[in-house]
């Protein structure tokens, strides 16, 4: 097990995707944010089944920071309820790894 995390937070557009990943980036709680757009989503709303284009936001910190970045999330993110969850990195190349604890402070 390492000290990296990977956070997964879904946008409802590219610019907020840009936002959101920048108020992340400018605190230094991350050390990359990955925009991938394309994705549709379906979920359960108020009782009700939904769909919608979004974009998903792939955080590379540790999890020293992951409260921090649910914050700056939060601050950033037009949803009331934002999707802010961590995986944990089992292992990955050691000197990305090194990389993304530096950078992450």
């Amino acid at each position: 097990m390492t000290n990296a995390v990977v956070g997964l937070v879904t946008c409802s557009s590219r610019a907020e995707a840009r936002r959101v990943a920048r108020a992340v980036l400018t605190k230094k709680l991350a050390a990359c944010v990955n925009i991938v757009g394309g994705l549709e989503s379906h979920y359960w709303w108020r009782g009700k089944l939904e769909s919608a284009r979004e974009c998903l936001l792939l955080i590379k910190a540790t999890r020293a920071r992951t409260r921090a970045i649910a914050g700056a999330v939060k601050a950033a993110h037009s949803y009331k309820v934002p999707e802010v969850i961590f995986l944990p990195v089992v292992a990955g190349e050691r000197n990305y790894l090194k990389w993304v604890g530096a950078s992450a402070k």
